[in-house]
């Protein structure tokens, strides 16, 4: 159904916009769930960025870099709203400039290739690290690797959701980390499972 933009809950809880995320209706090669709606509405994507932001507030942040591609949306606006600059990490093949590139597998378990140009990173930046999604992991350590191995440090990594596989809690034991998931719901997140809907709202199974 469509979505009402205007509209808003009595009480917005902490990840309330959850609930405005679409299940995957064209099967399994796509991803279980699409964050992107809650874009859409003006307040639940002030609201996530806020969330995101909450734990590095008043840390020593110098750049924000996204992720291809939807961590461009998220990225550009954490660093908007920190006043910093904004470097994109790319899928290997686009950028005109010289770059440095990482290989690695995605949550699909597809191998790739990211990069990102080599004049942004100096030693001792340090850099917030967004994307949309963290399943396995494996895309958020190669962008990590990226900004490493150009002397840049890794002041920390947020997701809309960063699940509880090895690779994610690898990430959360090693980096500061922030996602927008309250953790008693953190189950249903890492079930993967699009029959089923929650017994408490929100319910990624409502559109």
């Amino acid at each position: 159904m469509p979505l009402d933009l205007r509209d808003l809950p009595d009480s917005r809880e902490r990840g309330w916009y959850l609930m405005l995320m679409a299940p995957n209706v064209k099967g399994p090669t796509y991803a279980w769930l699409d964050p992107s709606r809650l874009y859409c509405h003006h307040q639940a994507f002030q609201d996530c960025v806020e969330d995101l932001l909450r734990p590095f507030r008043g840390d020593a942040i110098d750049a924000v870099a996204g992720i291809d591609a939807m961590g461009f949306i998220l990225g550009a606006a954490i660093a908007n709203a920190l006043q910093k600059g904004f470097v994109a990490i790319r899928k290997a093949g686009h950028l005109c400039v010289e770059t440095v590139t990482q290989p690695y597998t995605d949550y699909s378990g597809r191998d790739k290739v990211m990069e990102m140009r080599t004049d942004t990173i100096m030693p001792g930046l340090r850099v917030l690290l967004v994307d949309q999604w963290v399943e396995t992991g494996g895309t958020m350590q190669a962008a990590i690797r990226l900004v490493e191995q150009q002397g840049g440090m890794a002041a920390g990594i947020a997701a809309v959701c960063i699940e509880d596989s090895e690779g994610g809690r690898w990430l959360k034991d090693n980096y500061k980390w922030s996602h927008c998931v309250p953790p008693h719901l953190m189950p249903q997140f890492n079930a993967h499972r699009l029959d089923t809907c929650w017994a408490d709202e929100p319910k990624p199974c409502l559109q």
